[in-house]
């Protein structure tokens, strides 16, 4: 579904490059992380003539898009995750790493793990992924975790699910409401995401499990700084998902930027910079982030081993072919890239933060290795936009996908259908895709939610 590249002008080729390894030996490839972006970097070597190593934190490959899912009880966390050394039991150049990368010595060419180990390369390649970013308010973590990583899913469900039971203990209707008031802030495919399916839980999963109070009565809140929702998308298709999340009973709150959060709620201002400025207090126990994204710390890291300039977000900025100026041998790619694509006779354009974009990374990465072992020149990044999509809840989503003969943007049930599909068929694994499967349908027809498990009751929202 990618757009067809115009002109025919030619980019000039990377130069060439021999590897340092000593005659014979085989190349070792070092690669940080196993998102999107390591993994299929890793594959791409598969049956080549290298020893490649994948260092991560955490031992499993996590399907982000899908994340919000485990977060609100729709999906097991087994569902969207996978074991990294499962995913490797076939190549067998590959060893797989538990740990953490604190240290890189460019020019000794090694990178040391929290655990002192030094891990020497030939080639590096960077896929560490991004993080939260509250805009210089990290003291609102506390209070209003984000959604990267299955402990953060876990976090949430768990504040989610405990706020509904401190409502049901609650006598007094001021603290009720608090507690049934949930604030998702970031109208971005995470926020859009997360608030539709908290009111689809509040109005059809938890109905006649409560004697004290009606779950239906929550208040989901979405609270955008920006004046649309979805902004990466055209603006008809923006107002769409505004009107089917109202249909859900999301409350929009659009040009609202967020001053403070504490244990009892947040602060906002609205109409900002404007004669009509005005805070308002939302009084509420359950605030979900998803407002901000930020590179991963690693990327300071690489920068201060190479000299690489960082932009705003604490992204690495990257040469065209995704390596690092005066460090050929080093690649980063994915969320913690600043890559742009380079399409022959078009201007070089910013790569989107999706998954998509950091799969052709790791691939594009990898490739350029191989050439670089064989003493060929380099080839320059080329992204290929597969669209975007968001799912608001049963029956409403919204598709903007590039076609050859312009784009196709369609909501409502048939862009509903078309990312369940989407979402099926990039899910890790045949099992995966066959629970999902199974699980998607067993809600759709009982509206029932079966990973409603707390691991810690001991701190309900108070």
């Amino acid at each position: 579904m990618g757009m067809r590249a115009a002109g025919g002008a030619a980019l000039p080729m990377m130069p060439r490059m021999q590897a340092p390894s000593p005659a014979g030996a085989r190349v070792r490839v070092v690669i940080v992380g196993c998102g999107f972006g390591g993994l299929e970097a890793a594959r791409a070597l598969a049956g080549a003539p290298v020893d490649v190593t994948v260092v991560e934190k955490t031992n499993h490959h996590l399907f982000q898009p899908l994340l919000y899912q485990v977060a609100t009880a729709g999906l097991a966390a087994p569902s969207i995750a996978a074991p990294a050394r499962l995913l490797f039991r076939r190549q067998p150049n590959v060893t797989t790493l538990l740990g953490e990368v604190t240290g890189i010595d460019a020019a000794a060419r090694s990178v040391q793990l929290a655990d002192g180990e030094r891990l020497a390369y030939d080639h590096l390649i960077v896929a560490a992924g991004a993080t939260h970013s509250y805009f210089g308010h990290d003291d609102w973590a506390v209070h209003a975790p984000g959604l990267k990583t299955l402990a953060d899913a876990f976090e949430i469900r768990r504040r989610v699910l405990l706020a509904f039971e401190a409502a049901e203990r609650e006598h007094d209707p001021a603290r009720r409401r608090a507690l049934l008031t949930f604030v998702v802030i970031g109208a971005g495919p995470t926020g859009v995401e997360m608030a539709g399916t908290l009111a689809e839980i509040a109005r059809h999963t938890l109905t006649g499990e409560f004697r004290r109070i009606t779950p239906a009565d929550a208040e989901v809140l979405l609270v955008e700084g920006g004046a649309r929702v979805l902004q990466a998308m055209p603006p008809a298709l923006s107002e769409r998902a505004r009107e089917q999340l109202q249909a859900l009973g999301v409350r929009v709150r659009l040009a609202a930027l967020v001053t403070r959060i504490d244990a009892e709620g947040l602060d906002i201002t609205l109409d900002a910079n404007t004669p009509q400025a005005r805070t308002e207090r939302i009084a509420s126990r359950c605030i979900t982030w998803a407002a901000g994204v930020a590179a991963s710390p690693l990327g300071r890291l690489v920068a201060g081993a190479t000299g690489a300039t960082l932009d705003r977000a604490g992204r690495v900025q990257v040469q065209p072919d995704l390596s690092l100026p005066g460090h050929p041998e080093i690649s980063v790619v994915g969320d913690l890239a600043a890559a742009m694509s380079h399409v022959p006779g078009q201007p070089p354009k910013p790569v989107p933060g999706v998954s998509p974009g950091a799969k052709q990374m790791g691939r594009c990465a990898a490739a350029n290795v191989l050439a670089r072992i064989a003493g060929q020149a380099t080839q320059p990044f080329r992204y290929r936009d597969w669209g975007n999509l968001a799912t608001i809840g049963r029956h409403s989503a919204v598709a903007d996908v590039p076609t050859p003969f312009g784009p196709l943007r369609f909501s409502g049930y048939f862009a509903w259908l078309f990312w369940l599909f989407v979402h099926i068929f990039f899910l890790i694994g045949f099992r995966n895709r066959l629970i999902v499967l199974m699980d998607w349908a067993s809600a759709y027809w009982t509206f029932r939610r079966h990973a409603r498990v707390v691991h810690d009751v001991q701190a309900p929202p108070k």
